[in-house]
This record gives structure tokens, sequence and C-alpha cells, in this order.
């Protein structure tokens, strides 16, 4: 959705700094979170653009101070609890008593089934790839316009690119579209593109722009021919 939720190309948030030697985990917990994502998803509560699109209902100033796996944290307890897998209660006692107890560690569960499914999927993701009997509208070589209407729910059609005019350069048939599979509405597969933008198109004469261009992946209903 639109708002501070989609950050690509924003101006302002200072500069970024990466963490010499950053450790894939900080904490502990981190860890939990990511086992738990898919772990959820396999039990029903969400699909990936129902996560994704439940982080985009963290408000703006809590977002913004949050960290990565805390996103995911909140998008977990709000699908989790819809779905009856979580129960708040249970929860807010659950936190309180490692809050007063922090040396204890967490129960732990034995599911050999769901470890061998996680192993699997969590080093190679999951084929979102789907059949349309639905012609492709674009070839590769066509110039499009990226639609410049903003959005109110979950969608991968990023602001800075939204109006602008680039080439498409592969085209890699129909795929899950997300707009559609955050709402609960089905997967409604549609043609992807890879389309290419130059940052001049996007960014202006800004310095170095004339020597660089900018991939993003777009779904045909973001795209109209320029």
């Amino acid at each position: 959705m639109d708002g501070v939720h989609d950050l690509g190309g924003r101006h302002g948030l200072g500069a970024i700094n990466p963490e010499p030697d950053e450790p894939v985990f900080h904490y502990d917990w981190e860890r939990s979170i990511l086992v738990m994502f898919p772990a959820m998803a396999m039990a029903g509560a969400f699909n990936l653009d129902q996560f994704r699109s439940g982080m985009e209902q963290i408000p703006p100033a809590e977002y913004l101070q949050a960290t990565y796996y805390e996103h995911w944290l909140h998008s977990m307890i709000h699908y989790g609890t819809e779905a009856g897998i979580i129960d708040p209660e249970d929860l807010q006692r659950r936190t309180q008593h490692y809050l007063e107890n922090p040396q204890e560690s967490a129960p732990k569960a034995a599911k050999p089934d769901m470890v061998a499914t996680l192993e699997q999927l969590i080093p190679t993701g999951d084929d979102y790839r789907r059949e349309t009997d639905a012609p492709a509208k674009y070839d590769v070589g066509d110039t499009v316009r990226v639609l410049p209407q903003v959005s109110t729910t979950h969608t991968r059609r990023a602001g800075y690119v939204r109006g602008r005019v680039g080439e498409v350069v592969a085209a890699h048939g129909a795929y899950v579209y997300p707009d559609s599979n955050a709402l609960g509405l089905g997967e409604d597969p549609h043609h992807l593109y890879t389309v290419r933008f130059t940052s001049q198109e996007l960014w202006g004469d800004e310095p170095g722009a004339a020597n660089s261009v900018v991939h993003i992946d777009l779904w045909e209903p973001y795209l109209t021919s320029a």
C-alpha cells in the first residue's frame, strides 16, 4: 500500500550504514520467527501476500522504529489471531511470564515432518508460477508506462516507478497476482514482466543517473502501452 511502508526510492531517511560483519541473527528469538513464518503459512494462517500486507498495517511511527523480524512478528500475530491459532489472552499471559523470567527458555516441540518440509522450503522458497489461458499483452522490447494510481491495499507496484516509462526486457509467464491474493480473493494469475527504467527517467538528472538503469518485476495489470 502507499505510505511509509513503501520505502523504495524515498529520500530523507538518513544514510544506510551496514553493520560490519553483521550476523544472520542478532537475537535467538529472530531464529524462531524465521521458522514460524512457513509453519504458520502451512497451517493456513496466511499466504505470502497476506503476510506482507499484514506488515503494512503497522502504524507508521512504529513501523519505522521496529526491526525486520518485529515486522514479521506483527503480521504473524495479526493473522494468527484471525485464524484462531493464537489466543490474545494466552499470548499476553506468556509474554508477561517471560518478561518476568527472562532467563527461562521457551518450550520446544519436536515435529519431524514439519522440520523436513521447512528444511526444503526455507532455502529454495516456493514456486508461484501459474497457468493462464490469457495471452501475454506485452513482448520483450515493448515500451510501457506504469499506471500512476495510488493503492489502498497491498501491491508490488512500487511508488517510485508509478507513471514512469520503461522497456520490457523479459517475460516470465503468469504468476500469482499479489493485489488479489493479499485480499483473500484467490491467486488470480497474471503475466509478469521485468521492466528496465533509466535512472534519469526515475530520478531526473541526479549524479550518475546517466550511467545506470533499474530493473523491476511488474505484473501486467500495473502496465499500459506507452
